[in-house]
Order: C-alpha cells, then sequence, then structure tokens
C-alpha cells in the first residue's frame, strides 16, 4: 500500500464520484478505479458499496478513511516539519466554518497569522455547524468554527466568541411599534416564527420559550441566515438568529432588536481533533488562536 492509493481513496470519499475524484487528481477515471479495487484487494474487503449509479462506504470503509486521514496528516506533517526547518513555516490550513461571526473572525486571525507567518496558504470551506464537525472529524478541516450546541466526541474545543440571539422583523409588524432596543421573549410567542435548521437549535428554543408557558410557532426552519433576512423583510415571520445577523442587514426595511426576559447568548467555539496531529502549519494557527484569545 503507498500513499497514492490513500490519496485516492480519500478523494473518492470527498466527491462520492469516480468521475468527480479522477477529475480533481486529474487522472483518468479507469486507472482510479483500479487503485481502488486493488487497495479493497489488498485490505480484503470492500470499502465502498456500488449500487445504480451511486456510492457509498461501507462499515468498514467508514473505519478505513479515519486510519487513511491519520497517515495522510502525519505523512504531511513530516514533510512540512521538516521543510520549515529549512524554508520557514510553509503549508495549507484547511478551515471550515459557519456563516454569522466565524467568517469574520477567521479574517482576523488568519490576517494577524499572517504577519507571522507569510508562506502559509489557507482553504476554506463554509457550511453549518453539523456539515463543519463532520469534516473535522472526518480529517477534511483542519480547524473548524461553529457554534454551540455540538457533540465534543473526538473534538478538542475553544470558546473564540460569544454574542445574544436577536429578532428580526419588519417595519411593517406589530412588534416594530414597540419602542426600545430589546423585545422580551413571550412577546415574540404570539407570532409565526423563523429558527435556525439545525434540529439542537429547535430544542434550544422551545426550552428557552417554555418557562412563558407559550410553545412558538414555528413557520420556517432555514440554514441560512440571508433567507431569513429576506423572509422577514415581506413579513412572513419574526426571525430568531444570534446577532451576527445584523451584518446582513444593509438597509432599514427591517428592525433588529436584543430578547430579553431571559436574555439568551450563543458561543463561536474553535474545534480540531485530538485523535491525530495536524500538520505544522494547522498546529501553529491553532496556538496563535489561543494566544490571541487569552490576551483579550
Amino acid at each position: 500500500m503507498e500513499l497514492r492509493h490513500l490519496r485516492y481513496f480519500l478523494a473518492v470519499c470527498e466527491e462520492m464520484n469516480f468521475t468527480r475524484a479522477a477529475e480533481k487528481l486529474m487522472i483518468a477515471q479507469p486507472p482510479l478505479s483500479r487503485q481502488i479495487k486493488d487497495l479493497e484487494d489488498e485490505v480484503g474487503t470492500k470499502l465502498f458499496v456500488r449500487e445504480h449509479h451511486t456510492l457509498q462506504l461501507t462499515e468498514e470503509g467508514i473505519r478505513f478513511r479515519t486510519y487513511a486521514n491519520r497517515i495522510i496528516a502525519l505523512a504531511d506533517a513530516s514533510v512540512e516539519d521538516i521543510r520549515e526547518m529549512h524554508t520557514g513555516l510553509k503549508g495549507t490550513v484547511y478551515i471550515a466554518q459557519v456563516e454569522g461571526k466565524a467568517p469574520r473572525l477567521t479574517a482576523g486571525f488568519i490576517s494577524s497569522f499572517s504577519e507571522k507567518y507569510p508562506q502559509v496558504q489557507y482553504n476554506i470551506w463554509n457550511g453549518n455547524s453539523d456539515e463543519v464537525t463532520q469534516r473535522v472529524r472526518n480529517g477534511l478541516a483542519d480547524v473548524g468554527i461553529i457554534m454551540e450546541p455540538f457533540d465534543p466526541q473526538g473534538l478538542h474545543s475553544m470558546p473564540v466568541y460569544t454574542e445574544a440571539w436577536v429578532a428580526i422583523f419588519s417595519r411593517t409588524h406589530p412588534l416594530a411599534k414597540m419602542k426600545g432596543r430589546t423585545v422580551p421573549l413571550e412577546k415574540l410567542g404570539g407570532y409565526d416564527l423563523i429558527i435556525p435548521s439545525r434540529e439542537s437549535r429547535l430544542q434550544e428554543i422551545e426550552d428557552w420559550f417554555a418557562p412563558t408557558g407559550v410553545m412558538p410557532s414555528i413557520r420556517a426552519r432555514i440554514a441560512n441566515a440571508t433567507s431569513a433576512y429576506e423572509l422577514c423583510e415581506k413579513n412572513v415571520g419574526v426571525a430568531i438568529y444570534p446577532e451576527a445577523v445584523a451584518d446582513l442587514v444593509h438597509d432599514d426595511s427591517v428592525l433588529i432588536k436584543e430578547i430579553s426576559h431571559p436574555k439568551r447568548m450563543t458561543t463561536y467555539v474553535l474545534i480540531y481533533p485530538e485523535d491525530h496531529l495536524p500538520s505544522p502549519a494547522a498546529g501553529r494557527y491553532v496556538e496563535h488562536i489561543r494566544e490571541n484569545i487569552e490576551k483579550n
């Protein structure tokens, strides 16, 4: 077994399509299929199930992917570590992040890190918290920035930012008549609500409303806050999102008020795997963030 077999295998895992994986690897599809078949023969079991033009990992394939990620990460780290001794820190930090404040946080971290290590490059991927967490667990990203709550199994984590929850509604909505910069949670109970699509968010919001004696009426669940903003502008409902949604508002067609009584906060968390070492560049990047957080 050679490292290229593992890289080919991981490329197919990421794309779940031999043709797309071959294009990514810049090789022909038939040789890629043969390499995967040779790998399966060597490990003595099928790693993929091929049915009706679809591709899925077997249980053995899922387990093997974990080992392949560790081996490739260690091989890349060893090369980068030796190269760093001669030329200075190089390499690529693979980052996965959610929307909201995460892009701004990442930009700040990269900006200050680049002052120390100008030769390091970055590959940034965006998704929801569950997708980012899975990507880090699978070795497709060195680090991720997500929002709590999350499953910490197999992950190190570090809080990097906290913000309040807010309500977003049209200026023609009845709530717009309220004065002040906050709106009590119980006042939202009588209106259709637009909330984030994560399953954990639904439970979190229902628990938040429980003491008020009002069951929230969920009109829509949306992963992308931009879409939630557009619905609020059309007066479809009231959106409940973390405060960073205010960054999307560029006109006065909607109002944003912090939710109070009780106030609820959400935390952005940096995550990275606990079961294998990141590349030297990723390791330094994590340490840089930790130092910045401790200073502030």
